[in-house]
């Protein structure tokens, strides 16, 4: 049986996927928040994040929530839209409204600023983000807690 007719008939008895997004819809969304990042104003988020998202910036921080408060940080934290930086991203875990994507950037060219993070996001109904979630590592930073 393939797989598409196998789905069919799970869904027909009840046992269709969970609610939640699919590992495309959770690409789209993070080739969406790059598109964002390079365009200028704040105005795209309304299109990835619900209206009141949290987003964190490291798993201690505290969260930034609602998008006007989201809007200030975002352009706060940016050169602007014409920021010069390359972003590869990798779909790690998908589980009903619960990602998890692998993401690393570097600014500049010729590179003068890297991280590689890893993004915990969690998914309204429409597959806007309402948790965001970032775990930023770079080069030379410490693993162990230090005096």
């Amino acid at each position: 049986m393939t797989g598409r007719r196998r789905r069919r008939a799970d869904q027909a008895v009840g046992h269709g996927r969970p609610p939640g997004v699919t590992r495309e819809q959770v690409t789209d969304w993070v080739a969406a928040y790059e598109r964002a990042w390079r365009s200028p104003g704040a105005s795209a988020l309304a299109g990835i994040f619900t209206p009141d998202a949290t987003y964190r910036q490291g798993p201690y921080d505290e969260p930034i929530t609602g998008l006007p408060a989201i809007a200030v940080m975002w352009e706060a934290e940016r050169d602007g839209p014409d920021e010069v930086f390359r972003m590869t991203s990798d779909v790690i875990a998908v589980d009903g409204d619960a990602a998890v994507v692998r993401v690393e950037v570097r600014y500049g060219d010729p590179v003068h600023q890297e991280y590689r993070d890893l993004w915990v996001l969690r998914f309204a109904d429409d597959a806007h983000c309402a948790w965001f979630e970032e775990w930023p590592f770079w080069p030379g930073q410490a693993h162990t807690a230090g005096p």
